[in-house]
């Protein structure tokens, strides 16, 4: 017969769990709070790329579906100049797998923006602080994940998409451009820690009339433990556009820590904590996620 655990041990086992994440996460929001990791070097657009769920590779898993909310403070609209809070409802994230082909969806529904102060005047055809909110729905996206190389522990996959021109200049929340991307992915599992980076290339639109696109490079690494139906993991994830000189407003550098807390089998809940390293990235921003796989 199997070894039987008690539910009040499990309960204390996922308790500490827990206590663990949260401790990390403020020792992490601590030291990057410090000149070690300044926080106001850079200016950006609102946020990089997402990473590639390897949770679609799961045995037993073809579709996965996410949704939720987040909330944003310190957050910098580059293109209109002004630093607030942020808030974002109605995350998406939709990832479908057939064989070797997955295919990707993810979006925001709508974006709110109160600005708090100005720190640059907003580019052409963006409007000025008038004491109105600046509301938008986010950027959209959509990808195709090819398999390259697979093992039961985990998978080598080509992404590339695109994120499609959903926004409006005029609020300044985003580039109404479209972009493209292709990166390499790689997730792995050794035993109850999971690891995962990518690598790869960007062609971004402008707001730049002498410049029409930049190339930048993205890149992410994660790791995250499974202890029995509790997940905690922390992620870096950014982008750099290889400039020697300034960067294009709207297309600059982004470097963010994200921690995150999934608790849930088939059926979870996900809350993030994200801390951004550049000037637009936001000082600390909360998330919540409601998912399922089938």
């Amino acid at each position: 017969m199997g070894r039987v655990t008690r539910p009040g041990r499990a309960l204390g086992r996922a308790r500490d769990v827990v206590v663990v994440f949260v401790r990390a996460v403020l020792l992490v929001l601590s030291v990057a709070a410090s000149p070690v990791f300044p926080s106001r070097s850079l200016h950006a657009q609102l946020r990089p790329l997402d990473p590639l769920d390897h949770g679609v590779y799961e045995p037993g898993t073809g579709v996965i579906v996410e949704v939720g909310a987040g909330v944003y403070d310190g957050q910098r609209a580059s293109l209109a100049g002004t630093e607030g809070r942020l808030l974002e409802f109605g995350q998406l994230h939709v990832l479908w797998r057939w064989d070797r082909v997955a295919f990707e969806a993810a979006g925001t529904v709508l974006r709110r923006f109160d600005d708090r102060a100005v720190f640059s005047a907003p580019v052409p055809g963006t409007r000025e602080v008038d004491g109105a909110r600046r509301q938008d729905a986010g950027d959209f996206r959509l990808a195709t994940v090819v398999t390259l190389w697979a093992r039961p522990a985990g998978a080598v996959v080509l992404r590339f998409g695109t994120r499609l021109p959903t926004t409006d200049n005029e609020t300044g929340l985003e580039r109404d451009r479209t972009d493209f991307f292709a990166l390499v992915a790689a997730g792995w599992r050794l035993g109850p820690v999971q690891v995962a980076a990518e690598s790869g290339v960007g062609i971004h639109g402008t707001r730049d009339d002498g410049m029409e696109q930049v190339d930048v490079w993205l890149y992410a690494l994660s790791v995250g433990y499974r202890w029995g139906t509790v997940v905690p993991g922390v992620a870096f994830v950014g982008q750099a556009d290889g400039l020697s000189g300034d960067s294009l407003r709207g297309n600059e550098d982004l470097r963010e820590v994200r921690f995150g807390l999934r608790v849930g089998e088939r059926r979870w809940l996900r809350v993030g904590v994200v801390r951004g390293f550049t000037a637009i990235g936001p000082e600390v921003g909360v998330s919540f996620t409601l998912g399922a796989s089938f």
